[in-house]
């Protein structure tokens, strides 16, 4: 039927300008590597956006240019966030934690004509400059360092040499917007492009009441890196919502960041587990020391979080939220929020619930398959998790190759191995790769390490599958022990016995003082793998 609603593209740009309308007042925070402070409001970063969108048309920036930024989390990036899309070019975020021969190669491949980068990340330019073919570099004043050579550009003085304003583009909603590479641990890193239209709908999804319920009340401090996965989506939801945004910088060590949270009472954050559990090592050292504001949500993504630091942090008011994405899915697919009729549930039942993956958000689809097809949603029965969507990814930059990653019904395949309940909560029980087949049955690594963190001595663990003469697998624990803390193989094995079967307890534990972890903060199991390929194992029976 014609003559329904206006044709209305979903595009940044609106967003933009209601931000600039709207909220002039909202102050944006950004913390400096020498922990002063910048503040500036809604309206300073309209202008200076603006003036951003306006210095890249004055350079020649056309449609579907590439524009990287090499940044840390704080205002100048998020000018980069929306000044560069609003022109028609794409934002793409380069993940600064990269070794520079991988950095050089993504460059390369997304074909970056412009980037700016923070002064204090210059010497990582340096390590690639020789290798890569970027037209115009300009430098932002982050940490006060020195500019470098006379080939780069200063931000500041070129947003404020240009006067004019941006001439506005007809965009359309599934114009490109931003790009970011997988941080996957094998293999090159895949170019995963946002449309405007993603975008729109995702901020719109993760702003819902039962998500992350961000609205113009919240200030919200992103812990998550914003060169990786649009920094969970909560820069754009942020702006699109009129929320106040504390930017942290690189200063993510445990007291400094409860200090942002506390003095400027930040209603809604998030990060990797890692993160979180130092936060509250340090928050149950000293409790009276910061006042967060009460009930606070903190979004734990990145890998699985443990049932222990939910109940930790509910002591303080705190509330986790365990969501699930992943570059692919712009990145929340799923986010766990109880339903209404669970309030009355015993508490050992809620948490079981919160420490799943939760349900499917508004506009995504999920189910799983196994070599039997479509699993049953009862909570038991495993398979491999799809998705698809409107802001699920449908292809790899450049690689169209890599097409058996969707199936030919047009899904996902997300390479988590997942249980879906009947109430429709995703629960992963492990990556593809990473489950354990011992004997010929299947033990999740992910169980095993989320009930070695809850041991009161242990501060981070890994479980991985090492090869044996007679099981085909069997678990190997690598733990971190919190310090000032003590125990033992034995204690943690007889900790285990409450929850496991004998035959799914790791035969052997090993103590270390740290874990690998990817350039994002998840646990990087295939360094641990290489590490015990050559284990050998003690005569242990794995068969009662």
């Amino acid at each position: 039927m014609k003559g329904t609603m206006m044709r209305f593209p979903l595009t940044l740009p609106s967003l933009f300008e209601r931000a600039g309308k709207l909220f002039p007042q909202v102050e944006i925070i950004s913390q400096r590597p020498d922990n002063s402070t910048h503040r500036y409001t809604y309206a300073d970063w309209f202008r200076r956006t603006n003036a951003l969108a306006a210095t890249l048309q004055h350079c020649g920036i056309k449609r579907g240019d590439r524009v990287a930024t090499l940044m840390w989390n704080h205002s100048v990036h998020l000018e980069a966030y929306f000044g560069i899309p609003i022109v028609g070019g794409v934002l793409h975020t380069l993940n600064l934690r990269l070794h520079p021969d991988e950095l050089a190669f993504i460059i390369n491949h997304a074909e970056d004509r412009f980037l700016i980068v923070d002064d204090v990340l210059l010497p990582l330019l340096e390590k690639v400059r020789g290798q890569v073919n970027i037209e115009k570099v300009f430098v932002t004043s982050f940490g006060g360092c020195q500019r470098g050579s006379g080939a780069y550009e200063d931000y500041e003085t070129a947003i404020s040499n240009c006067h004019s304003t941006p001439v506005r583009i007809e965009l359309d909603e599934d114009d490109a917007l931003g790009m970011c590479y997988t941080s996957g641990t094998t293999g090159k890193p895949k170019g995963v492009v946002y449309s405007h239209r993603a975008i729109a709908l995702h901020s719109y999804s993760i702003s819902l009441p039962d998500n992350f319920c961000i609205s113009r009340n919240d200030t919200i401090l992103p812990a998550m890196s914003m060169f990786h996965a649009n920094a969970w989506g909560m820069p754009f939801a942020a702006i699109m919502n009129g929320s106040g945004l504390v930017l942290p910088g690189p200063n993510l060590q445990p007291d400094r960041l409860l200090d942002l949270l506390s003095d400027n009472q930040v209603t809604l954050t998030g990060a990797v587990p890692t993160v979180w559990l130092g936060v509250i090592d340090a928050l149950e050292r000293e409790p009276d020391r910061w006042t967060l504001p009460e009930g606070m949500r903190v979004i734990v993504a990145g890998s699985a979080c443990p049932e222990a630091l939910f109940r930790r942090f509910d002591k303080f008011d705190v509330h986790v939220i365990q969501p699930w994405g992943m570059t692919e899915t712009t990145p929340i697919a799923t986010v766990c929020t109880p339903k209404p009729h669970m309030k009355s549930w015993p508490d050992n039942r809620k948490y079981e619930i919160r420490a799943k993956q939760g349900l499917p958000s508004p506009f995504t689809e999920v189910r799983a398959t196994s070599d039997d097809g479509e699993i049953p949603w009862d909570g038991k029965s495993v398979g491999e998790l799809e998705v698809r969507g409107p802001f699920i990814a449908a292809g790899y930059f450049k690689l169209p190759e890599e097409s058996s990653r969707w199936t030919s019904d047009g899904w996902l395949r997300t390479g988590d191995v997942v249980t879906i309940d009947p109430e429709g909560y995703v629960k992963i029980t492990d990556r593809s790769k990473d489950l354990i087949k011992s004997g010929g049955e299947w033990i999740s690594s992910v169980d095993v390490e989320n009930a070695l963190v809850a041991h009161p001595c242990v501060a981070e663990a890994a479980v991985i599958a090492v090869p044996h003469p007679k099981w085909q697998e069997r678990p190997l624990a690598v733990v971190v022990v919190r310090k000032g803390s003590t125990t033992t193989e034995e204690d943690l094995r007889s900790f285990l016995c409450q929850t496991f079967a004998k035959w799914q307890l790791p035969d052997a534990i090993v103590f270390v003082d740290q874990l690998p972890h990817t350039s994002t903060g998840k646990l990087l199991k295939s360094e641990l793998r290489r590490t015990y390929a050559n284990w050998s194992w003690q005569p242990v029976d794995a068969s009662s």
